[in-house]
């Protein structure tokens, strides 16, 4: 069964908001910037889920733990 594009998006787009928020929080924590830690997660935000994206449809193509549905037959 194959995920469709607008599934690894969704992903990507849900993704990214939790992970952003921690580069955030990590980056003031060690910075003590608000403003450094918002530019830092700005920048990841756009560089990670472009990376994310395309590896999301690499792994749709890779068949690594997935089983296929059982079909029944009446």
């Amino acid at each position: 069964m194959q995920e469709k594009a607008y599934r690894s998006v969704i992903k990507t787009i849900s993704w990214r908001a939790v992970g952003t928020l921690d580069t955030m929080i990590i980056s003031y924590i060690i910075v003590g910037s608000f403003a450094a830690a918002a530019t830092i997660g700005f920048v990841e935000l756009f560089t990670k889920m472009f990376l994310y994206y395309f590896h999301e449809r690499a792994w749709n193509k890779i068949n690594i733990g997935r089983t296929k549905p059982i079909e029944y037959s009446i």
